[in-house]
């Protein structure tokens, strides 16, 4: 459990201003260790440990976090997105029939033969999710 004062040097250290809200949200996400939330999850979770915040509070703080490096936006379909407390380079199984995003160990995947890319252009990440389904044996 990440205690107040961390949080808040967390969050100030990140450049984000630790408002109640953010400190409150912040408490939820960065608690337990690593893990991976919609909104939706995020809200819910806030709701039942007494937090008092809209959905809309809860989606901006999100990009906030996400936009000062503190949480990594993974993009599982077009409109649905998780957010990543581990912003390491790492890659993602999804587990389609229960909406669950997973991390796959660094040493399971390897990326080969990427393109050249453009003149004055590098690759900062490459961003790879495995989807699963049930085996029907």
């Amino acid at each position: 459990m990440m205690s107040s004062t961390d949080l808040e040097i967390k969050l100030r250290s990140a450049g984000v201003r630790p408002t109640k809200p953010r400190m409150a949200l912040g408490g939820v996400l960065f608690g337990n260790g690593d893990r991976h939330v919609t909104a939706e999850q995020l809200h819910s979770e806030s709701v039942s440990e007494g937090i008092r915040v809209s959905l809309a509070t809860i989606y901006n703080t999100l990009n906030v976090f996400t936009e000062a490096g503190l949480l990594r936006e993974v993009a599982v379909e077009g409109h649905k997105s998780y957010f990543d407390t581990n912003t390491s380079n790492h890659y993602h199984y999804y587990v389609e029939d229960e909406g669950r995003l997973m991390d796959i160990e660094n040493d399971q995947i390897t990326v080969s033969g990427l393109p050249s890319t453009p003149a004055g252009m590098k690759v900062s990440r490459v961003d790879i999710i495995v989807r699963l389904e049930k085996d029907a044996e």
